[in-house]
């Protein structure tokens, strides 16, 4: 795991705040969900995408190196 250097304070409500640039960088936007996972020790954010990144269809997506598609589009790569 990569260490940015920066560092926030949780403030009285819990909240963080996520420095623009990571923000920027991760494609994450106001309003955009994102999953909370525990490895460990560690918390760990990542952007929330339950749909197909090619075409958003968010029936029988499979994970792929970490991406969500779908049959369809998967079938569309092979060709």
């Amino acid at each position: 795991m990569k260490s940015t250097g920066i560092v926030r304070k949780v403030d009285e409500l819990g909240r963080i705040v996520i420095p623009k640039e990571l923000r920027k960088t991760f494609d994450i936007a106001e309003k955009d969900s994102l999953e909370i996972y525990v490895d460990g020790e560690q918390i760990i954010l990542k952007k929330y995408s339950p749909a197909c990144i090619f075409c958003g269809q968010a029936k029988d997506v499979e994970e792929y190196k970490g991406k969500k598609i779908c049959p369809e589009c998967r079938e569309d790569l092979k060709k």
